[in-house]
């Protein structure tokens, strides 16, 4: 069986290309992945979001254990079989969703209790359990149990969240085993301060794991202080492992992490503002619903190849979404997925080249341009 390994090909700057071997296939990263958090990536057909040149999926211990359990996708062969993904899947452990709970969990040091949004049912999630539900869904690379406070808040709250979770990544260490062919991430924390970075990232390197995700950003802190955290956060991580940013994001956060040395990303922005009427380009955001795209029978992106811009016009989008079709939010997600994919792989070939700084300048350039103008 081939293990789980991470190949460092080649870095400019601190940005860097690489490629995660998995049994169920290789990441070419740096990699974004679609957000498919109840085994489906809304909008979309599974073999669609490869078509745009996804290697990873991420799937949602927090609503897949709620419905339709984690012990009924395992008796039905697994999430990859359920849901008819035959590539990697990433789970995150619930921390995050259960974080968004505030109102309706309990939080101690054995973990979280809570009432499901669904039913108001009590479940309770630990770094045992986090790990059990990912085990039982089958998915390659598995999240340690954490605990994100939402940001601002104060140093003193931050520190204790951070140390708590570091007791958590010791227990989903313990908990995950042996597993040849999957993945355990441990997730650094520490808000926006550089001492509570560092003082994570040196607990989680003396646990262990096969790769590490920068937590706790994208909660509301801003661009600039996410940046400024990525300015060192990445470099107290192992440079021969993978490196993941939760949560994130528009695509100046991606070009601008990649930058900073991450290898992989996810966010649920591309799909959900194709269902409400947002599309990404290279020229920046369009609003379909504007009424300038009613008679224009151009294309979205006349440089995109995806079936959106091949074989649609911002007329019959604008239409399509003004009726409220369900084609809209197909063909928009599909578009922006294609576009985030085709980011991904333009950021690769740049650092196979040594050539990041020009397609960096080349891609804010476009975006300062704006949209093409009205006809």
């Amino acid at each position: 069986m081939t293990r789980f390994s991470f190949e460092l090909m080649n870095t400019d700057g601190k940005a860097r290309r690489g490629v995660i071997k998995t049994p169920r296939g290789e990441i070419r990263t740096p990699a974004f992945m679609p957000v498919g958090t109840a085994a489906t990536v809304k909008a979309m057909m599974p073999e669609s979001v490869a078509a745009t040149g996804a290697d990873i999926l991420l799937g949602n211990t927090y609503h897949l254990m709620l419905r339709p359990t984690a012990e009924r996708v395992q008796r039905l062969g697994g999430l990859h079989k359920f849901m008819n993904w035959e590539k990697p899947i990433l789970t995150d452990s619930g921390g995050f969703q259960v974080m968004s709970l505030a109102e309706l969990r309990k939080l101690t040091e054995h973990g979280v209790t809570f009432r499901s949004h669904i039913d108001g049912s009590r479940h309770e999630i630990t770094p045992e359990r986090s790990m059990e539900i990912q085990k039982l869904l089958g998915s390659d690379i598995v999240m340690a149990f954490d605990e994100c406070p939402a940001l601002p808040a104060s140093e003193e709250r931050v520190a204790e969240s951070m140390r708590l979770s570091m007791r958590w990544a010791q227990r989903s260490r313990d908990a995950f085993g042996d597993r040849p062919g999957h993945a355990l991430f441990g997730i650094q924390q520490g808000g926006v301060t550089q001492e509570l970075r560092a003082e994570s990232a040196e607990a989680l390197v003396s646990i262990g794991f096969d790769g590490y995700a920068v937590g706790g950003l994208a909660v509301g802190e801003g661009q600039e202080a996410m940046f400024g955290v990525l300015d060192y956060a990445p470099d107290m991580l192992p440079q021969d492992k993978p490196r993941y940013l939760m949560g994130v994001g528009k695509p100046d956060d991606i070009v601008g992490a990649v930058k900073r040395g991450i290898d992989m990303m996810d966010c649920v922005l591309p799909s959900r503002s194709g269902r409400t009427g947002q599309a990404w380009t290279r020229r920046g955001q369009v609003n379909i619903k504007n009424a300038r795209h009613a008679d224009d029978p151009r294309p979205l992106d006349e440089a995109c190849t995806c079936p959106a811009c091949r074989n649609y016009s911002r007329a019959y989008l604008h239409h399509v979404f003004r009726s409220g079709e369900m084609i809209s939010g197909m063909l928009l997600t599909w578009h922006n997925l294609h576009y985030y994919q085709e980011l991904m792989q333009g950021m690769r070939d740049a650092i196979e080249v040594d050539s990041f700084d020009a397609f960096e300048r080349e891609f804010h350039a476009l975006r300062a341009g704006g949209d093409i103008e009205p006809l």
